[in-house]
């Protein structure tokens, strides 16, 4: 049984939309509403994860007869009186359109980096009669903002790797491997993991949240994806339980079975459920070194307690010592290319920034370490990280176009947009513009998304990465 409850189409909103319908000036046919980054931690936002909700919501015959008695009927025990729900027009849409929702959407192509201010999406009615369900949608359109804000965030942390292996003279292709999605486990719902997940993704190659990868495959797969297509690769693990359970006296023996099991390919091995020094120095670096230079395939160790800085700073010269490392032509040093530390705990977004900045100052390559990041990625984020916000801008009443606009005296940054908007590029960037009519604007960068039913715009995965990096 699903945790999400089987919700009639008209009841998708907030309460207080349902009382709306009546509330629009009398001779109002079209409301024209815009969403947009108001500002936030980040000065501008890659735009993504519109596709899935589409597809998944909006698109197709998604009211039935049955939809409206039933919310007609919830609405009245909800608001404890008759009368509230707009019965007729959700019947409308129901007879005149066969319950595919008459509006056209806007916006612009996923994976586009566009400066905070700026308009990323618009909606209008089609139908005049159905003016009132341009913003009822406000409630599930808004949502775009989690899988917008978690790729922002992660493209940040991708520029300060880049930056990292960069100044440490390294390629800073590897970059988009070196944070890996442990996040699965940390967020709120199936659903925020996979639209998170998959918004990691966007940037980079790795990832534990197997979800994200499954919400990929259903709505950014290109008509020759391959059949096993994955978008993001993981690497086998060790956790505490498979290294506990072996008992301190036989910690050794845990490590040397899981060498013995997977001699081949990326392993990960969780090394601080006792003393983490002593694994390094006298099990992986003594007792099972030979082994560990047997294997044909990297090996990354995970010591995830204590001071991040502090305790890798111990133990690169103690993997050095037992493994070798080298001098690239920036100065920096660099372990045996078999061996690698990962950090997995606490991770955040200045976290990161603190420990490279500090192992890059005492002369270690940022290429020595590996960064895994979870409820700081997918979880730690709201729709105030970058201020989003849905308003309405035009609408159309007796037959005359009128800007709609609020200026709340008491907080100029709410100042919302007036007319109808396009995206364009000039010299100084993307701005925001008015355009005239339905915006059939030349060089506007909202495209129609969808429009009566109909999602019109697919982007597969490889669409969006190769976008995001120009």
């Amino acid at each position: 049984m699903s945790t999400i409850p089987s919700i009639p189409f008209p009841l998708r909103s907030d309460s207080y939309k349902l009382t709306h319908w009546r509330q629009y000036p009398p001779g109002t046919t079209e409301v024209y509403s815009y969403l947009e980054s108001r500002g936030g931690r980040f000065p501008h936002t890659v735009f993504f994860g519109l596709q899935p909700y589409l597809r998944s919501y909006l698109a197709g015959s998604v009211v039935t007869a049955e939809d409206v008695e039933a919310a007609d009927r919830l609405a009245a025990a909800h608001f404890g009186r008759a009368g509230i729900f707009n019965r007729d027009g959700w019947m409308h849409i129901v007879q005149r359109h066969g319950g595919r929702l008459p509006v056209e959407i806007r916006a612009v192509a996923e994976g586009t980096p566009v400066p905070t201010h700026n308009v990323l999406m618009t909606i209008r009615n089609t139908d005049p009669a159905c003016y009132w369900l341009t913003n009822f949608l406000e409630t599930l359109l808004l949502k775009v903002w989690y899988p917008t804000t978690v790729a922002t965030l992660s493209g940040a942390l991708l520029h300060v790797l880049e930056a990292a292996m960069k100044r440490s003279g390294e390629d800073p292709g590897p970059a988009n491997t070196m944070l890996h999605d442990f996040g699965y486990r940390g967020v709120s719902s199936e659903e925020s993991a996979g639209l998170g997940g998959a918004a990691h993704l966007v940037h980079f190659r790795t990832s534990d949240t197997l979800i994200a990868n499954m919400l990929l495959r259903e709505h950014y797969a290109g008509p020759n994806t391959p059949a096993d297509w994955m978008p993001s690769t993981s690497v086998v693990a060790t956790e505490h339980s498979t290294m506990t359970a072996w008992g301190r006296d036989h910690e050794i023996d845990a490590y040397r079975n899981v060498l013995t099991e997977y001699p081949e390919g990326i392993l990960s091995i969780v090394v601080d459920s006792f003393d983490v020094y002593r694994a390094a120095k006298e099990m992986f670096g003594g007792m099972l070194r030979e082994q560990v230079l047997a294997r044909d395939g990297l090996l990354v160790l995970r010591p995830d307690s204590g001071d991040p800085v502090q305790v890798l700073l111990r133990l690169l010269p103690m993997l050095a010592d037992r493994f070798g490392s080298t001098r690239n032509h920036a100065g920096y040093r660099t372990l045996d290319p078999r061996i690698r530390l990962l950090w997995g705990d606490g991770i955040g977004l200045e976290s990161v920034e603190r420990i490279l900045g500090d192992i890059l100052d005492e002369g270690w390559s940022a290429a020595n370490l590996i960064f895994g990041m979870g409820g700081a990625l997918l979880q730690k984020v709201n729709r105030d990280t970058q201020k989003f916000a849905f308003k309405c801008s035009a609408a159309i009443v007796n037959g005359e176009l009128r800007d709609v606009f609020k200026e709340p005296v008491t907080d100029p940054g709410k100042d919302s947009k007036r007319g109808k908007l396009a995206l364009v590029r000039t010299a100084r960037g993307l701005e925001t513009v008015h355009c005239p009519g339905n915006c059939e604007m030349k060089g506007d960068l909202l495209e129609p998304v969808f429009r009566d039913g109909k999602v019109l715009r697919h982007q597969t995965l490889d669409d969006v990465r190769a976008r995001v990096q120009h």
